[in-house]
């Protein structure tokens, strides 16, 4: 049900092509770039926050994580990732399969300025073994979120170009 919820929501505005699905899981950025055949940097990872009643999202590249100060300064709140129950809850997606595409109006999505150094990322698209080949303007454009810079690299991440 998740997966043709986010197909339909691409299908709509023309993008239903790009999706990809895959006999084998995509469920953490390792998983889905083995399946795509691609850097886990250009993964394009959906984490999720507490907001009050409500919820953050911030899309960044899979060699990235959130930082506690930037958060912080940017948001006004502490990052506290949801709960696995609140994610499905207050999203609309499951953990695995967290997109930014038609999620529930409790949560506000961000793309982080990380995705910008590449030409195309892969977001999930709704279940576990899915994605979609968008560039940063498209996934802008689809999904109507600001960009903000509240990611750092990972411990050991490499630096990715386009």
């Amino acid at each position: 049900m998740a997966f043709e919820k986010a197909y339909d929501f691409l299908a709509r505005r023309g993008y239903g092509d790009r999706v990809r699905t895959f006999s084998v899981s995509s469920a953490t950025v390792e998983l889905a770039a083995n399946a795509l055949g691609t850097e886990p940097a250009r993964i394009a990872k959906s984490l999720t926050f507490v907001d009050g009643e409500g919820a953050i999202m911030v899309v960044c590249a899979g060699d990235m994580k959130v930082n506690s100060g930037k958060f912080k300064q940017r948001f006004g709140v502490k990052a506290k990732m949801l709960t696995f129950d609140q994610v499905h809850l207050l999203i609309g997606y499951d953990v695995g399969g967290v997109c930014p595409f038609g999620v529930n109006p409790s949560a506000a999505v961000y793309l982080d300025e990380s995705l910008k150094r590449f030409e195309h990322v892969y977001p999930a698209c709704g279940s576990d073994n899915s994605a979609v080949k968008l560039t940063p303007e498209e996934l802008e454009q689809l999904t109507g979120a600001a960009w903000v810079d509240v990611c750092v690299p990972m411990a050991g991440a490499a630096e990715s170009e386009k």
